[in-house]
C-alpha cells in the first residue's frame, strides 16, 4: 500500500463533502508530455493512454486507465476499482458516471492556481465529446477548491518526508559553509553543492542551473540568477538559496554569511542592522500565521515591519507552499497584486507547509535573504527548519 496516496485519497473524499462537490475527475493522457499536477497526489506516477481518475463523494475511487498502466495503479492498493481498457475509455467512463449520477463534476481548471489547472483545453473538449448526449458536460465545474486544499493540507506521511528533506538541506548547508569559501567563485560553490547533494542521495528542487542560487557581493544577479564567475571576497555578503528533493518531497531555505575584512571581528553596522530588520519582519509575520487568517494579511505584517525599519518592500510574496514541488501551488501569503490573482485572498489551511521569505540589499555589500520552512498547526506556525538567527561569519 502507498501510504501517501491512501491518505490523499481519503482527504479528497472528505474535501468533496466539505466543498459540496459530488465528483472529481482528473482526466489525462501521455503525461510524460503534459503532466497534471494532481497526479502527484493521486498516483505518484504518470499515465499513458487517456485516463480518468474519478473520486466520488460517496467514497468510491475509480481509476479508468489503459491496460498497461492498470497493474501499477492496483499496486497502490488505494483505488476502490481499477478498470483497464484496450480500445476506448468511452464505454467505461459513461458507465461509471451513470452509476454515480453526480449533480456536480469537478475538473482541474483554474484561473489563478497553476497546480489546480492541469486539464488542457483539448482534454476538456475530448471529455465533453466522450460524454456528448448525456447531462454530464452541463455539470462540469472547477475542482480548484478541492485540488488546492488537497495539496495544501499535508498528511502525516507527507510531513515526515518534508522534515527529512529539510534535514538533508541543513546538512548540505553545513558542508558548504565548512569549505574555505573565500576566493571561490559562485560557479565553484554551485558545483560543490551538486557534489554534496549526490552524496546525500538528494536531487535539487528546481532547475539545476539555478539551484542553488549563489550571490557573492553586490554585483551578483539577485533572484533566479545563474551563478557566475564572481569571486567571494572580504567585505561582502554571501547569500545562498537552495531547495532539495528527496523521496518526492522538497525543501526551500536561504542562508547568509558575511566575509570579514582583515581586522574585522563582526559584520559592519549596515549589515547587522539590515539583518535585525529582516529577522524582525520574518518573525512578526510568522507569529501571525494561524488557520483561517487571510494570506494577504500575513504578508502585510512582514511588509510593514520591514518598511517601518527603513527598508524598501520586497517585490515578491512573503510565503509559498512547499511539498511535492518547491513552489507547490495553492494559495500564497502575498500582496494583492494583479500577478497573484485571487490567491492572496485565500485562508491559511491547517497542515500547510510554507517557505516564508524576505530580504533586502545592503548597498555596496550584497543581498541578505532569509527563508525558513514552517508548518501550520492549530496554535500557529512552527519551524520545520532550524532558523538562522545570526549571520555566519567567514
Amino acid at each position: 500500500m502507498n501510504t501517501i496516496t491512501q491518505e490523499k485519497l481519503d482527504q479528497a473524499v472528505a474535501l468533496l463533502a466539505e466543498q459540496n462537490l459530488d465528483c472529481w475527475i482528473t482526466f489525462v493522457r501521455e503525461t510524460g508530455q503534459v503532466m497534471d499536477p494532481a497526479l502527484d497526489l493521486l498516483t505518484g506516477f504518470g499515465l499513458t493512454w487517456v485516463s480518468a481518475l474519478i473520486i466520488a463523494r460517496d467514497g468510491s475511487k475509480t481509476a479508468i486507465v489503459g491496460r498497461y498502466d492498470a497493474d501499477n495503479v492496483r499496486k497502490l492498493e488505494a483505488w476502490t476499482e481499477v478498470i483497464g481498457y484496450d480500445t476506448s475509455i468511452e464505454e467505461h467512463l459513461r458507465k461509471v458516471l451513470e452509476s454515480l449520477n453526480p449533480g456536480s463534476i469537478g475538473l482541474n481548471y483554474s484561473l489563478s492556481d497553476p497546480a489546480s489547472d492541469g486539464l488542457t483545453f483539448g482534454m476538456y473538449a475530448k471529455l465533453a465529446t466522450l460524454l456528448a448526449g448525456t447531462p454530464f458536460p452541463g455539470r462540469f465545474t472547477s475542482a480548484e477548491n478541492v485540488a488546492r486544499r488537497l495539496r495544501e493540507r499535508k498528511s502525516p506521511a507527507e510531513l515526515s518526508r518534508i522534515r527529512h528533506t529539510i534535514g538533508l538541506t541543513e546538512q548540505l548547508y553545513a558542508q558548504l559553509f565548512a569549505l574555505p569559501l573565500r576566493g571561490m567563485t559562485e560557479i565553484e560553490v554551485h558545483a560543490k553543492a551538486g557534489e554534496f547533494a549526490s552524496t546525500l542521495g538528494a536531487e535539487f528542487g528546481w532547475e539545476r542551473l539555478t539551484d542553488p542560487i549563489v550571490n557573492a557581493g553586490p554585483d551578483s544577479s539577485i533572484g533566479h540568477g545563474i551563478p557566475s564567475n564572481l569571486v567571494i571576497q572580504p567585505g561582502q555578503i554571501l547569500h545562498l538559496d537552495m531547495g532539495l528533493r528527496h523521496d518526492d518531497y522538497c525543501s526551500d531555505l536561504q542562508r547568509d554569511a558575511y566575509v570579514l575584512r582583515e581586522g574585522e571581528t563582526e559584520a559592519p553596522e549596515a549589515v547587522t542592522r539590515a539583518w535585525a530588520a529582516c529577522r524582525a519582519a520574518l518573525e512578526a509575520a510568522r507569529a501571525a500565521i494561524k488557520p483561517g487568517i487571510i494570506g494577504a494579511d500575513v504578508d502585510a505584517i512582514a511588509r510593514k515591519t520591514l518598511i517601518d525599519a527603513g527598508y524598501p518592500e520586497f517585490m515578491h510574496a512573503f510565503a509559498h507552499h512547499v511539498g511535492r514541488r518547491v513552489h507547490d501551488g495553492g494559495s500564497i501569503l502575498g500582496p494583492r497584486w494583479a500577478k497573484y490573482s485571487d490567491l492572496p485572498n485565500k485562508p491559511v489551511e491547517l497542515g500547510a507547509v510554507y517557505a516564508i521569505e524576505l530580504g533586502t540589499m545592503v548597498e555596496g555589500i550584497g543581498y541578505l535573504g532569509l527563508e525558513e520552512n514552517v508548518v501550520v498547526t492549530a496554535t500557529g506556525a512552527e519551524y520545520l527548519s532550524t532558523p538562522q538567527t545570526e549571520l555566519i561569519l567567514l
